[in-house]
């Protein structure tokens, strides 16, 4: 079969189309063959740390139709339409089949695309975990989503106006109009704005891309708030770690999410997308001879939701 190899020792051409043996399907794992798979910053963030082992397959949000079923599986069957999250198991979705264990897959309903499908599990259940189990979101309350251009914030825009709060939704120009569409009631361009210098106070901050000072961020929580950060620059990120602990000590809680695969969320989102409650917006979509194309495409961080990959 088909496969995008990782090859550590080429510089420049590090993404490589190869032959590679198809998968042998273990007692509780299903064969599928892929038709579409969506990148992720999980997957060029572990390239540009060098911690990816030469040889792997990367790409972890997959759709498509099973194959072969091992003797364990009970969940589905060959013909089966799924969809999931590899980035617990290996990964392994660039390329024309994979097999993984039938925990980590969730059902395709006949009205959703393998392409709509593969673009929802990473960045649609990290989403709903920042804002529902880490943010601990309620009706009403004001949401500052900061990145909402992205793959993450595309959905967290969509999910926080599901859960009936009153969203603030910060993003670059290309994406302003985007934004609104998907129902934030104000759209904040980082370009003419800054966010830290309203007066406006929240009661949830999700911080999603950006290198921000931690303090632009605590600025303007509410005095009993919560700052959920799931991206943004390496800086960002360990300041955070290391400080948000120690500023957590009274009302303001700074929290650091750390997203898990999970079906039941993927069910969660799917019956959301069935409902035209959710949808992913899709910025690029590659060839699979094209990933390396379309990997560099998402590195520059400016991608409008998700690029996807046809198989």
């Amino acid at each position: 079969m088909k496969a995008i190899v990782y090859d550590k020792k080429n510089k420049t051409d590090f993404l490589v189309m190869r032959e590679v043996e198809k998968p042998i399907v273990k007692a509780d794992h299903v064969l599928v063959k892929i038709h579409n798979v969506s990148l992720n910053a999980a997957d060029y963030r572990s390239l540009k740390m060098g911690i990816v082992p030469d040889g792997r397959i990367m790409g972890a949000d997959i759709a498509g139709v099973i194959e072969e079923v091992g003797g364990n599986v009970k969940k589905f069957k060959i013909g089966d339409s799924v969809f999931g999250d590899l980035s617990g198991c290996g990964f392994g979705g660039l390329a024309e089949y994979v097999a993984a264990p039938e925990s980590v897959l969730a059902s395709i309903p006949p009205s959703v695309s393998f392409e709509t499908a593969s673009a929802l599990p990473m960045a649609s259940v990290t989403a709903l975990q920042a804002m529902r189990n880490l943010g601990n979101l309620q009706s009403g309350q004001n949401v500052l989503i900061c990145g909402a251009g992205g793959g993450v914030g595309t959905f967290a825009v969509q999910l926080a106006k599901h859960f009936n709060a009153n969203v603030t939704a910060v993003c670059g120009r290309n994406n302003v109009e985007t934004i609104k569409s998907l129902g934030a009631d104000t759209v904040i361009d980082y370009s003419q704005e800054d966010f830290a210098k309203s007066t406006k106070r929240y009661d949830l901050v999700l911080v999603l891309n950006g290198n921000r000072s931690i303090s632009s961020y605590r600025k303007v929580m509410s005095p009993k708030s919560i700052c959920v950060m799931s991206g943004g620059s390496l800086s960002q990120l360990l300041k955070f770690t290391i400080l948000g602990p120690l500023l957590s000590i009274g009302g303001k809680k700074m929290r650091l999410l750390s997203a898990k695969p999970d079906t039941s969320d993927l069910a969660f989102i799917m019956r959301l997308v069935e409902e035209g409650k959710v949808r992913p917006v899709i910025d690029k979509r590659y060839r699979l001879d094209e990933t390396l194309m379309a990997m560099r495409y998402l590195n520059e961080g400016h991608a409008k939701g998700k690029v996807v990959i046809g198989i």
